[in-house]
């Protein structure tokens, strides 16, 4: 017999509690090699590709696509040798109350992983929850009041030749009597009293979800309550107009995260009103410029540059608060908001500070890049030291951003467009925009908020002070 080795999902990042699992790279009966990619999944901020530690046959795929699981949860099962007849897909997977069945078909002994659960207080050999290409050919209970016709087939003895021809009736004969579900769901079911078999399955495999639990749940209050209450819950929930959405990945990291910095640092905003008629000129000569040819220039390069000219001569600005102290940083990681498909993420610029012009702008263009792509890591999102946010680029004037944690100030760059503006005693259009910044007023006080927008606003009225 082979061994089986399970492997759980590790903390590719700083702190890492849960992530979703996006899609499969193999399927049951692929060999694989160490360091063979094997999924891909969702942290709190970007899409990161698990390579396998180990060699051999993939037994078992234990968490299904779109499944969001902690840190330390076994998702796949790898042997480590490859027996001559593979998986076949006539075998049905194990159930969490049959341990290691879908092993024990393939003649290969469970191993679990070092760090196995033992919290539960259950054998540290925890079974294997298997699914495959005929995982939903699972036998689940019969609901009440059905006819008992949709009995098991009768076992069929093995074939010495092959695993195919392996009978699914000993894995239906012990999942028959019992609905599919995580124990999660298993308990909340018993605490509302309810009996999964009369709850509909929507999950993979035929499984029923959390989901499926409340729904059943709330459509029995409403029966409970009475036809006539129209504001019940279930109707809510029945509505097609209605949409659900759930609280994952960035979505809910990122509210984590801005519930924290807004009611815990004492945000203070500021604005000012900028001239940037020569910012744009300048613009429009550094996309005319051979020296950057191929490179995508706009406004929010010149913003990046003086916000970094700023933050040096106002330090402060640049800084952590711990409580205890105030760490000034003498180094720019300049973040970057991000709108993406997947929800707001903050990347940052690494020691820009000690960019040229140019290759601050090849920094932004492949950070803007590889966000939209959603291959962000969670180092490049780690460090950040101050944060600007272009909410001009869709076409708003400004706004009073929430800091990033671990940060004191966060500067937002409204939209560009021709105003009528005053300049030596007359009434002309010249291109206007709004810097709006928020600060922990901990750390930056109002006079050195001022002092730092303002300088802020200088560059971006004449970017010749660049080259002072």
């Amino acid at each position: 017999m082979s061994t089986l080795h399970t492997f759980n999902l590790p903390d590719v990042g700083e702190g890492l509690t849960e992530a979703e699992i996006v899609s499969w790279r193999v399927r049951l009966g692929d060999v694989v090699a160490v360091n063979d990619v094997l999924v891909e999944i969702e942290t709190a901020k970007s899409l990161v590709e698990l390579p396998s530690p180990y060699a051999g046959l993939v037994a078992q795929l234990l968490v299904a696509e779109g499944d969001t699981v902690a840190v330390g949860t076994p998702i796949i099962a790898i042997g480590a040798e490859t027996p001559a007849p593979v998986l076949a897909e006539g075998i049905a997977p194990a159930h969490p109350d049959t341990p290691g069945l879908a092993a024990q078909k393939m003649g290969i002994q469970v191993r679990p992983s070092a760090d196995a659960d033992t919290d539960t207080g259950e054998p540290a050999a925890k079974p294997l929850v298997g699914s495959g290409p005929k995982a939903d050919a699972v036998t689940r209970r019969a609901r009440r009041g059905a006819p008992t016709a949709a009995a098991a087939p009768a076992p069929v003895p093995p074939s010495s030749a092959s695993v195919a021809s392996v009978s699914t009736a000993p894995a239906a004969a012990d999942l028959r009597g019992r609905a599919l579900a995580k124990p999660p769901v298993r308990k909340k079911a018993k605490d509302l009293g309810i009996d999964l078999a009369d709850v509909s399955a929507t999950g993979l495999r035929g499984e029923v979800t959390a989901r499926d639990l409340l729904s059943y749940q709330e459509q029995r209050a409403a029966e409970q309550d009475g036809a006539g209450t129209f504001w019940a819950p279930a109707t809510v929930a029945g509505d097609a107009r209605v949409e659900r959405i759930k609280v994952k990945g960035v979505r809910k990291a990122t509210a984590k995260a801005m519930v924290e910095s807004a009611f815990s640092a004492p945000h203070v905003s500021i604005f000012v009103d900028v001239d940037a008629s020569r910012t744009m000129e300048f613009v429009k000569r550094l996309k005319a410029s051979r020296d950057f040819e191929g490179i995508k220039v706009s406004p929010l390069l010149i913003l990046a540059k003086a916000v970094i000219w700023a933050a040096a001569r106002n330090p402060s600005v640049n800084a952590t608060w711990t409580g205890e102290e105030i760490i000034v940083k003498h180094y720019m990681n300049l973040g970057i908001a991000a709108a993406t498909p997947r929800g707001l993420m903050v990347p940052n610029i690494k020691d820009a500070q000690d960019l040229s012009l140019k290759e601050l702008a090849i920094a932004l263009n492949s950070l803007a890049t590889t966000a939209r792509a959603g291959k962000t890591q969670p180092a490049d999102m780690a460090g950040g030291s101050l944060t600007i946010t272009n909410i001009g680029a869709l076409g708003i004037d400004t706004g009073t951003p929430i800091i990033n944690p671990g940060e004191v100030a966060i500067v937002a760059f409204g939209t560009i467009k021709q105003k009528p503006w005053v300049l030596d005693g007359e009434v002309i259009p010249r291109w206007i925009t709004t810097l709006g910044g928020s600060f922990d007023h901990r750390v930056v006080d109002g006079d050195l908020s001022a002092r730092f927008m303002a300088d802020v606003a200088a560059i971006l009225e004449e970017p010749a002070l660049l080259l002072d």
